[in-house]
């Protein structure tokens, strides 16, 4: 369609604003080559020691050997990346014990500072915008790793897991661990025979030698590091391809119990889901696809790239397709477009939760109006459910169930302003204008305004900004028609039929009873 341009309102050019600039650019009056230390996080204020400056990560070469019966990794990383600054010194985000780095072939020194950085001082500055290449070598116990009192690392009956937002890595590479900074991957996996090593993308080879077997696997896709994943353990796996060709790899516990049916039931139909999101989103953003259901004592799921990890309660009551479809969602909502920032959580999270409204109107289970209007009817104006702000819930508050359900009835809102043509062209529109990239809140206001032709700084301000319940006009104006105040009576609305199926995916992201100040995934791995 031909989109109308609109210069953005000032609301909407001031939600652009991004997160701080990294403190990597150079210093005025460092002559070439002399070089600054690369600051210890990239400038998110939510999680200040996340990421790193001074540089950019291309690719990323993981080779490990993991025993699951000690839980003892041993890996070399290689991290090929460009200076963006002159370079004296520069931070990994890293916690597992440390035995050599080089930086382009020459041993460099190294120290730890704070819960996760490794400070590496080359044997000579680096100059800025120059390829660099770091070794690090390194091994420890990840469950051992305790950062602020909790792991990402999931310990099971027969190996371990990597699955955790809004961090991962630190417990099993070093990395420059922020979603501004994405890079492919090459992930190579030793375990003892009998046991599997699972990744993200496709795997290119397995080869077994002296009793250990190793899985080689590859992302070709700029990757969000938290989205890396492995998990190790004895899996029965289940292979395909799409109708267009594209890899299907699920795998599943051997020991999932009463759960196992039901989670298969679910992960099973991965394909189809995800042919159906192409219909809604565009053509899917890799080249591969699946899911994995590791035997964990955890409630969530997480859309590691390409390659979804579900906890086995998400199936505990039986299939549930919703959670799929939330997962493969951020595909690309949150795995292709990234956050800039993690204030921008809505970009991922209110729209994952809206794709399980639409899947619900196609199964004619309750359309996405209907799930709106008994959503907005169910919190009344003194539920603090209201006073979270999905565009910037605050640290906090990131995954709380706010985020997601505030953050749909934003977009069903969107929906009710623009219409369904102009609305469903930004669905599919945003993930090829970003694609592999990251954006803010500000940049889809701006992107919606540009496709509709209208100004939508005042609508997204209330749904996604102001601490209150929208008053009844408002919600009225927005489709949110059985609002108390215009309709006849006050009853709530009739629940639609999907309703307690998408509900029970709230602890997809680890939510408190709806209201939970989980930091992330994983809270419940505490000691």
């Amino acid at each position: 369609m031909q989109r109308r341009i609109l210069v953005p309102s000032a609301v909407a050019a001031s939600l652009l604003l991004a997160i701080p600039a990294s403190a990597a650019a150079g210093v005025p009056g460092k002559s070439p080559g002399q070089g600054v230390p690369g600051a210890p996080g990239i400038g998110d204020p939510y999680y200040p020691s996340s990421g790193n400056g001074g540089y950019d990560v291309a690719h990323y070469d993981l080779r490990l050997k993991y025993q699951p019966e000690t839980d003892l990794l041993e890996g070399t990383a290689t991290i090929l990346a460009t200076t963006r600054q002159d370079l004296s010194r520069f931070n990994l985000d890293f916690g597992l014990t440390v035995s050599e780095v080089r930086v382009n072939g020459r041993t460099a020194a190294f120290t730890r500072s704070g819960g996760q950085e490794l400070e590496i001082t080359p044997a000579a500055p680096l100059e800025e915008n120059r390829p660099v290449t770091v070794v690090v070598r390194y091994s420890g116990k990840p469950s051992e790793l305790k950062i602020d009192g909790w792991t990402a690392w999931h310990r099971t009956p027969d190996g371990g897991v990597a699955a955790q937002e809004p961090a991962s890595a630190v417990w099993w590479f070093p990395s420059n661990d922020h979603p501004l900074d994405k890079a492919t991957f090459d992930i190579s996996v030793a375990v003892p025979d009998g046991t599997q090593a699972i990744s993200n993308g496709v795997l290119r080879s397995r080869s077994s030698r002296l009793g250990w077997t190793r899985y080689n696997w590859r992302s070709d896709k700029p990757q969000a590091t938290y989205l890396a994943t492995l998990a190790v353990g004895k899996f029965d796996i289940t292979t395909d391809t799409t109708a267009n060709g594209l890899p299907v790899l699920n795998a599943y516990s051997k020991d999932l119990g009463g759960n196992a049916g039901a989670a298969r039931a679910s992960v099973e139909r991965t394909a189809e889901v995800a042919e159906w999101l192409e219909g809604v989103f565009g053509p899917y953003p890799f080249n591969a696809l699946g899911g994995y259901v590791p035997n964990v004592p955890s409630g969530y799921a997480l859309e590691t790239q390409t390659r979804p990890f579900y906890s086995p309660r998400q199936f505990a009551n039986g299939a549930n397709v919703s959670v799929v479809v939330h997962e493969l969602a951020h595909q690309w909502y949150g795995d292709s477009v990234s956050v800039k920032g993690w204030k921008d959580i809505w970009v991922n999270e209110g729209f994952a939760r809206y794709s399980q409204w639409l899947w619900s109107e196609k199964e004619g289970e309750g359309t996405a109006q209907e799930l709106a209007d008994y959503v907005y009817a169910l919190h009344p104006a003194d539920d603090p459910f209201w006073t979270v702000k999905p565009g910037d819930p605050g640290p906090d508050r990131q995954f709380d169930i706010a985020v997601y359900d505030r953050g749909a009835l934003a977009l069903q809102a969107l929906r009710n302003t623009i219409g369904d043509e102009d609305f469903f062209a930004v669905l599919k529109g945003w993930p090829a204008a970003h694609a592999d990239g990251n954006a803010s809140v500000g940049d889809f206001v701006q992107y919606a305004e540009e496709v509709s032709g209208r100004p939508l700084a005042d609508l997204f301000g209330t749904w996604l900004y102001e601490p209150s319940k929208p008053a009844a006009p408002a919600a009225a104006a927005s489709g949110a028609s059985k609002a108390p105040g215009v309709t006849r009576s006050d009853a709530r609305p009739a629940e639609p039929r999907s309703y307690r199926r998408i509900a029970a995916t709230d602890t997809v992201h680890g939510h408190d009873g709806g209201h939970g100040h989980d930091r992330g995934h994983g809270r419940d791995h505490r000691d």
